[in-house]
């Protein structure tokens, strides 16, 4: 639905047009995400879950190949090894868009995901498949 979206409205406004309204719209799906995902992971006394597990569990439904580990210093990684929105792009033959699209709602829709968890972590994307990156490697630091 999202790509069928896309195209329509980048026909009839133009690209750059289409891709400020999804990245606007990414950040409130973030929010009904997370906001979802929230009760249905919350421990026995109703916790709030952890960003990391929540966020993990968008990755999954969403159809990441994907690994996550501690930080140390506070905060997680994420290595994704397979994207199903890349994918997608490729199959669809707009891989030349994908670095654009992907520096645009990746880091808008991952930042929203961080702040509906308390606000306690700094979104860094060291690398990313859709720019031709092996993988994407997401970094939440603790703030």
């Amino acid at each position: 639905m999202d790509g069928l979206w896309f195209v329509k409205v980048e026909e009839k406004y133009g690209f750059e047009a289409a891709l400020d309204i999804d990245r606007e719209v990414w950040k409130v799906m973030a929010k009904i995400q997370s906001r979802a995902l929230k009760p249905i992971l919350a421990g026995p006394a109703g916790e709030i879950p952890d960003f990391r597990k929540a966020f993990s569990a968008k990755l999954k439904l969403d159809g990441f190949v994907f690994g996550t580990r501690a930080l140390k210093r506070g905060g997680f990684t994420v290595t994704v090894r397979t994207c199903p929105w890349h994918d997608t792009l490729v199959k669809a033959g707009r891989q030349a868009y994908a670095e654009k699209i992907g520096a645009a709602i990746c880091g808008s829709e991952y930042a929203v995901w961080a702040r509906e968890f308390g606000d306690s972590h700094v979104l860094e994307l060291k690398s990313r498949i859709c720019k031709g990156d092996r993988i994407c490697s997401i970094i939440f630091l603790k703030k």
